[in-house]
């Protein structure tokens, strides 16, 4: 009986174990589906009929790791969408970046679908919604992993956290939205806002290619306020573009139409943040790296413990200044730094400004800055996670064979796949994962209400 006792146990801790390590698992239900058919509040109803929109238009999602935020943009009768609200984010953990691989707590960036059939009402996690990782952009690189979220609770393992209150709203405006014949809800998930200023910052980041990517379809969602068509193709998103012929994400681009009005739009939307980005550059802008102990939360939320990891947000993320000495100066800078030595005679400035490129930063700095080394694919011998549990825990069973090797991974993918995962949380906290888990204490009537819908930051202008 002992032995029996102790086997189920241990299978217990492995499913949990697995739960963890594979996202925001939902393998344990939680049977009230009664609030997945909660209504839409009404502060937000009246916001909608202010926005000259309905329960039932349509619906985008973006998010912004940085700032903590989630937005939900809803169509107007002109058939443009518009900014409706700013939910402030709970949670997020891991790093600004792309996820990669399973197990790493990193919640994605990129432009993914959201059906009908990823509605989850039985949530462990009040009520969620699978975000759709991977999509085909991530098949592309050979990136693992899955049951991403946007759910409740206000804790994350490489998912989009709310409080229930939230995201009992963002959930119902989703539930309208599919009755009202919406098949697909495109959630746009960035690392921050795409503004010239932030590009300037993270210019030297590892990642700034992908980024660069992903800009482009935002840039295309803000000029023509509609939701870009999204393809992938030679391993890179593509933006309101059609093809009459098969688009496979790892092989080249076939032949391609665009609206040329649109993309003139587009065009001179990039030109003019990359001359901004360039002017800021020029102007003494240092690059940064922000490094994070495990993500963050809005800054509404101070205090607010979560229940994943709550010594993460004891302090906000590093911010680490690269060394962009050895980086040639592009023509954009030479043009944008002779710009600003004109105005300075013009006003009888003391001194010159250099381009950043001339300016020193310590030695470690630089090491910090440097892409780690590329190894043998994304997958790099990783065998899945759960497999090591099961193996700890002495369970049995034959290890499978190592899957096949990624396709060569871009700059943003030159992570070491042979490098450790993040540390795994308490045994207790993954023991703990088959039950519901109590939500953080909810402040007073007397305290101004963080985790209300209605208390969000005030909708901010598209950025």
């Amino acid at each position: 009986m002992n032995s029996i006792i102790r086997r189920g146990t241990a299978v217990s801790l492995t499913v949990a174990a697995c739960a963890w390590i594979a996202g925001c698992d939902d393998s344990y239900l939680d049977q009230s589906s009664a609030r997945s058919q909660q209504p839409i509040s009404s502060a937000t109803l009246a916001k909608m009929e202010a926005l000259d929109t309905t329960p039932s238009s349509p619906t985008v999602i973006r998010t912004y790791k940085k700032e903590a935020e989630l937005e939900i943009w809803k169509m107007k009768s002109s058939g443009e969408y518009a900014l409706l609200k700013t939910y402030p984010m709970c949670r997020w953990s891991g790093q600004l970046g792309p996820k990669k691989r399973e197990g790493d707590m990193q919640v994605p960036e990129g432009f993914y679908s959201i059906a009908p059939g990823q509605m989850n009402p039985n949530s462990h996690y009040y009520l969620a919604f699978n975000v759709g990782y991977p999509n085909a952009y991530d098949r592309a690189y050979g990136r693992t992993g899955g049951s991403v979220m946007v759910h409740g609770v206000c804790s994350s393992a490489g998912c989009f956290s709310m409080t229930d209150d939230q995201v009992a709203d963002i959930y119902a405006i989703a539930r309208d939205s599919f009755a009202g014949g919406q098949r697909e809800i495109q959630l746009q998930s960035y690392p921050f806002h795409m503004t010239a200023e932030n590009m300037a910052k993270f210019r030297l980041d590892p990642n700034i290619d992908f980024w660069k990517n992903l800009k482009d379809g935002s840039d295309h969602f803000e000029v023509t306020k509609n939701e870009p068509s999204v393809l992938v193709c030679g391993k890179h998103y593509v933006f309101d573009a059609a093809t009459k012929d098969e688009v496979k994400g790892n092989e080249p681009c076939p032949a391609l139409k665009r609206d040329p009005n649109v993309e003139a739009q587009v065009a001179e939307k990039e030109d003019k943040d990359e001359a901004k980005v360039a002017e800021l550059a020029a102007s003494g802008v240092k690059p940064i790296r922000l490094v994070y102990a495990d993500g963050g939360q809005n800054p509404v939320f101070t205090g607010y413990k979560d229940v994943s990891d709550p010594e993460a947000l004891a302090s906000g993320p590093q911010e680490i200044v690269l060394n962009d000495r050895a980086k040639p100066v592009s023509a954009a800078v030479k043009v944008a730094v002779a710009d600003a030595d004109k105005k300075r005679i013009a006003t009888a400035a003391p001194t010159l400004v250099e381009a950043p490129a001339a300016q020193d930063a310590p030695a470690t700095v630089a090491t910090v800055a440097a892409p780690a080394t590329q190894s043998g694919g994304m997958l790099g011998g990783v065998t899945g996670g759960a497999k090591n549990v099961q193996k700890w825990l002495h369970l049995g069973g034959q290890e499978p064979a190592l899957p096949p090797a990624a396709a060569p991974a871009n700059d943003a993918d030159q992570q070491d796949a042979a490098s450790p995962l993040p540390p795994h949380r308490d045994n207790v906290h993954l023991a703990s994962l088959h039950t519901a888990p109590t939500p953080p204490t909810r402040r007073n009537s007397a305290e101004t209400p963080a985790d209300a819908p209605d208390s969000a930051p005030s909708e901010v202008s598209p950025q």
